[in-house]
């Protein structure tokens, strides 16, 4: 159960961060932190709730991610249902209390203004297309799966959720004006049941894309990191 509740408040803390900062932050009158704001917003959820919780939990926070360390052999499979439960109620319930909080400014209108959902086609931020969306979801969360490596035994201790973190600011930092970025349905699930309308229909694309994307970055790593003797002679 400690797991599952790790997995839980670092999901909730990635959503109420991340988008969190897009909702209030990054349009704010001269003072808006923008798109890179957002994206060191997001790294940085990661970044400190990996140090927080991860000892515990191992830190996924995503269900995509949940699925690549399942395929890399790195996951109990009995554990995979409750942490991608976990990991939804989470998102569901940091996007509820961004709602509320929204919802005290006149005016606002969680339909209209997107509520930091994630989109493609008229609803991308810039417009791009299905096929642009589903390519750069799959390729960034292919690449996020440097969670494999950073994480390896081989790798240098203390640091992964470091390069963690940043990892999830770089991909923001490319994808947010072509999709709003996901790389993680549940992120991508909490706000879209609070905008209510596109943002649901579009859902489908930020799972598939997402598991798509961690299931080849998982078997990449596999064959990459393999330390069999087989592979030692290959090299």
């Amino acid at each position: 159960m400690k797991k599952y509740l790790a997995e839980f408040f670092g999901t909730f803390w990635l959503v109420f961060g991340g988008c969190g900062s897009a909702i209030f932050a990054a349009a704010f009158p001269e003072l808006g932190i923008g798109f890179v704001g957002v994206a060191f917003a997001f790294g940085l959820t990661v970044l400190t709730m990996a140090y927080a919780v991860g000892h515990i939990s191992g830190g996924h926070f995503n269900p995509a991610v949940s699925v690549g360390l399942l395929v890399g052999g790195r996951f109990d499979k009995k554990d995979f249902v409750p942490y991608v439960i976990a990991q939804v109620i989470g998102a569901i319930a940091a996007a509820a209390v961004l709602y509320l909080i929204a919802s005290g400014k006149a005016g606002f209108d969680a339909t209209a203004s997107g509520f930091a959902s994630n989109g493609y086609g008229e609803h991308s931020p810039n417009g791009y297309s299905l096929v642009s969306a589903l390519v750069a979801e799959i390729v960034l969360t292919a690449f996020f799966l440097i969670i494999l490596g950073a994480t390896d035994e081989r790798a240098p201790k203390g640091f992964a959720p470091i390069a963690i973190g940043l990892g999830l600011t770089l991909i923001h930092l490319i994808s947010i004006p072509i999709t709003n970025t996901s790389v993680n349905p549940a992120r991508s699930t909490g706000v879209a049941i609070f905008q209510g309308t596109w943002a649901l229909e579009q859902l489908w694309l930020f799972w598939v894309a997402p598991i798509v994307g961690a299931i080849i970055g998982a078997i990449i790593y596999k064959v990459m990191g393999c330390t069999c003797g087989c592979c030692k002679s290959a090299k």
